[in-house]
């Protein structure tokens, strides 16, 4: 039996005015039940597309459905069933976590005694029961980005949509918000997630679309996205001589990569077995390697091949 699908988008396209087109002609479709992260450089239209699914901006080509419903025609519909945690959090710091969460579930016309109740579970799921009390201007980015995510969670949405929910959180915030987005996956919520965390798509992700220049060029899980970039890639660091004469040199053992980090990264179309050569021809032509690292495939690669860049992952998209 096939799986239902929690989200179906054919064509979807949105231009503003002067002719720029964000989005052009995107499909994809995601599965009841799965976590499905959404790649792209700044710019890429990761951000557009959720704006359209969400229903908060209205496509100008192409059709989308969520939660079985349109997003134009049935835009109620698809409110009613989606969770939305956006990257800026309109939240009024003059109010407490508490009573933001309350008020959220009266605009979804939850009564007020379960809307007390269902707060104070997700607020104590979130770890914010000790500050549910507080002003959220008090709040650390980290209690603010989970004081959002109890918010889309507060009438209980079938689809929960987080654009770059973990953005300039600290290692431990970010592991916790990781640690709640796959809880509340294993319990039936379909997530539809932006990043620009690499790490954040390959732990958290059943499938990833790569977004560039506003159509999606790859999509897959992350081991099958992998496994199709096949080789391994040298991170040569130099101790002087040129990036770019080294990548000269390098191109006789493979396909250089965009320069990282001031190394210079070369795919190895021999593997490990090429190293030694590589090194003997840098030598060769006068070039001291300070340091070598050989990589298996990463998303990262991925996105480097289909894309020409890398993800810039401190940037918002």
């Amino acid at each position: 039996m096939p799986a239902v699908s929690a989200i179906e988008v054919t064509g979807l396209e949105r231009e503003f005015p002067g002719g720029i087109r964000a989005v052009d002609g995107v499909d994809l479709e995601v599965a009841e039940g799965e976590i499905y992260a959404f790649l792209g450089p700044n710019g890429a239209g990761k951000t557009t597309t959720v704006r359209m699914l969400t229903t908060l901006l209205r496509p100008t080509g192409g059709s989308a459905r969520v939660a079985g419903h349109d997003v134009v025609s049935e835009a109620g519909q698809v409110r009613r069933a989606i969770g939305v945690a956006l990257q800026e959090a309109a939240l009024d710091p003059l109010m407490t976590g508490r009573e933001l969460i309350e008020l959220q579930a009266t605009l979804h016309g939850i009564p007020r005694a379960e809307a007390g109740r269902r707060g104070e579970a997700l607020l104590d799921r979130v770890g914010l029961s000790e500050a549910a009390g507080r002003r959220v201007g008090g709040y650390s980015g980290g209690m603010r980005r989970r004081l959002d995510l109890a918010s889309a969670l507060v009438h209980e949405p079938r689809v929960l949509f987080l654009d770059e929910p973990t953005t300039g959180l600290d290692p431990v915030s970010r592991k916790g918000i990781w640690e709640e987005v796959s809880a509340l996956n294993r319990e039936g919520t379909t997530v539809f997630l932006t990043t620009q965390y690499l790490e954040e798509a390959d732990q958290l992700a059943n499938r990833v679309g790569i977004i560039a220049r506003g159509g999606i060029v790859a999509e897959g899980t992350p081991a099958s996205l992998k496994a199709e970039i096949g080789n391994p890639h040298l991170e040569i660091g130099l101790v002087d001589g040129s990036p770019e004469t080294a990548a000269q040199v390098c191109r006789a053992f493979g396909r250089p990569l965009p320069e990282r980090d001031g190394k210079v990264l070369l795919e190895l179309e021999g593997g490990a077995g090429d190293v030694a050569q590589v090194v003997r021809a840098l030598d060769e032509a006068g070039i001291l390697v300070e340091s070598l690292e050989l990589v298996e495939p990463t998303l990262d690669d991925v996105f480097v091949a289909k894309t020409g860049e890398h993800i810039e992952e401190e940037a918002s998209g």
